[in-house]
């Protein structure tokens, strides 16, 4: 089992950068491979992005690629999230979520493990 926690969730204006951390604990992190997933008001839980076990392989959703980079530190036991050029469509509270699989996969129910949640909010 593993223990997940995002933070540096915030407000920024359109066109800035943030970054999100998540934090784990627990079963080895290089055991799993990660991804984030964000989710607005009223709807799904979608996809952003994904990394493999070893962090050498990254995979994004189309709406964020070119913006987003994700990255992962097994030794330090966390996962990151750089977000440059924000839009107010980005806006949204972000998840992290851990897959025993080698390749995460881009649906919530490839996922076992999740955090609670960070608040991201882009003003125009």
């Amino acid at each position: 089992q593993v223990q997940l926690v995002e933070s540096g969730g915030g407000l920024v204006q359109a066109g800035g950068s943030l970054r999100l951390s998540c934090a784990a604990s627990g079963r080895t992190f290089s055991s799993y491979a990660m991804g984030w997933f964000r989710q607005a008001p009223g709807k799904e839980r979608d996809f952003v992005a994904g990394i493999s076990r070893s962090g050498g392989s990254a995979f994004y959703a189309d709406s964020v690629k070119g913006r987003f980079t994700i990255s992962k530190d097994n030794g330090k036991n966390t996962l990151y999230l750089q977000m440059n050029s924000l839009k107010p469509e980005d806006t949204a509270v972000y998840y992290c979520a851990a897959d025993l699989r080698l390749v995460p996969g881009s649906s919530t129910r490839s996922y076992d493990y999740w955090g609670q949640g960070t608040q991201v909010t882009v003003s125009s």
